[in-house]
């Protein structure tokens, strides 16, 4: 159940920074698709109108190129989430369509009485073992209107048809400032109408206050409607998805580093989430990495409690930001990835582990699944491949790793 106000009401000291002062009219905007537990049968969509709107609604059907076929959409009530403060109202509103049928184009739409959104299009996932791709994004963080919106457009040029599209952490700066909330919007566009997202919260979508050691951003739940089938309390930050036959897996690091309590709740959920795995392929995103890029830098909560869950239950990929420089590596049957798709860039230490680098380059992935093999493709935002690799899952669930990079790249 998507209603948290108490949760919300007390933000007003903490949102911080300029902004429009309420949202912007009765017309739905923001309007973001998200992952289900089950993407292949539900999708989940969230917007956000003016305090005005008091209800509001989701209308689906399958899409055909006959408009008249429209008026056959079915409407639903959404569920609506006031959000108060002293300088920022807003309502968020929130729908799970039900009972989808398994690779179809449908179209939405959202709002109520006169204001409603164009209809966009989206596609369920399919059946496991059918062939899809993913959309990879490292932080994005600032300058995301100007810097960062050519980023995701690009990965969207080159995979209009993804299944959904993984932000592993810091999306924004500030976590609760509404100005950089609203440029990540805008820079997706209608990108975040159409291809599911899959986000997965970082550092910056953290706040802090005298009274606690951190929370995430007030406007995380509201404006995402995610999977709640975390551990008690890290709903819709830790959570899972199963799509096409891989299992994808959102800790939320943040929490793992700076509470032990949540730490070890993630550790006991993630074992039980591996342990009972039914998909050929496992893939995990969260921000911070288990081997960083810097030597200044070394998340040892993370690394020393989950790197073993890895190992065990043999992960094949993970995904990774935090530290705005790329590097990948094979380590046992894993690859790890640290990326960033935003203009923040930081210099890196060369490390054992990385077999291929790169520093000061906006990034892109596209990974493609297709039976028993993983293809992982690293492109630059102006859409040179950069990084390359193959996976090829062998019986009892190891990799044979193939280096597709192309030749003259820089790295080591």
């Amino acid at each position: 159940m998507k209603v948290r106000i108490s949760s919300i009401l007390c933000l007003a000291m903490v949102i911080g920074g300029a902004f429009s002062a309420s949202a912007q009219t009765a017309r739905p905007d923001r309007i973001i698709l998200n992952v289900t537990e089950n993407p292949a049968t539900s999708a989940a969509v969230t917007w956000r109108t003016s305090t005005a709107v008091k209800e509001s609604f989701a209308e689906i059907v399958p899409a055909q190129a006959d408009p008249r076929t429209m008026s056959k959409a079915v409407q639903s009530k959404a569920v609506t989430t006031p959000w108060l403060s002293d300088t920022l109202n807003a309502h968020y509103h929130s729908m799970v369509f039900p009972n989808l049928t398994p690779n179809t184009l449908y179209a939405y739409r959202v709002g109520q009485g006169e204001d409603w959104s164009e209809w966009f299009q989206f596609t369920t996932a399919g059946k496991p073992g059918e062939p899809f791709t993913f959309i990879y994004l490292g932080d994005g963080q600032t300058n995301l209107l100007s810097m960062w919106s050519r980023t995701i457009r690009k990965a969207y040029e080159m995979a209009p048809d993804a299944r959904l599209m993984l932000h592993a952490g810091d999306l924004v700066n500030r976590g609760n400032r509404n100005v950089e909330w609203q440029q990540w919007f805008e820079a997706g566009g209608f990108i975040h109408s159409t291809i599911p997202s899959m986000p997965s919260p970082g550092n910056h979508e953290y706040y802090y206050t005298p009274e606690d050691s951190g929370m995430v951003s007030a406007f995380w739940r509201p404006q995402f409607t995610l999977p709640e089938n975390g551990p008690a309390g890290l709903e819709e930050t830790c959570y899972y998805t199963d799509v096409q036959g891989v299992r994808f897996i959102s800790l939320n690091s943040q929490e793992i580093e700076i509470n032990p309590a949540n730490m070890l709740k993630q550790k006991a959920w993630l074992e039980e989430v591996l342990k009972n795995n039914p998909n050929q392929w496992t893939c995990l995103v969260f921000h911070h990495p288990v081997l960083s890029t810097k030597s200044t830098r070394d998340n040892k909560e993370v690394r020393g409690h989950f790197q073993p869950l890895f190992n065990k239950y043999k992960v094949d990929l993970v995904m990774q930001g935090h530290d705005h420089t790329y590097a990948r590596g094979k380590v046992g049957n894993t690859v790890y990835v640290v990326s960033v798709s935003g203009p923040k860039m930081y210099p890196l230490d060369p490390q054992p582990w990385m077999q291929k680098t790169a520093s000061y380059t906006q990034l892109f992935q596209l990974v493609h699944i297709k039976g028993n093999k993983l293809r992982y493709e690293s492109y630059t935002t102006t859409g040179e491949l950069y990084d390359a690799f193959e996976l090829e899952k062998k019986k009892g669930g190891g990799n044979v790793f193939t280096n597709k990079a192309p030749a003259g790249t820089a790295g080591h």
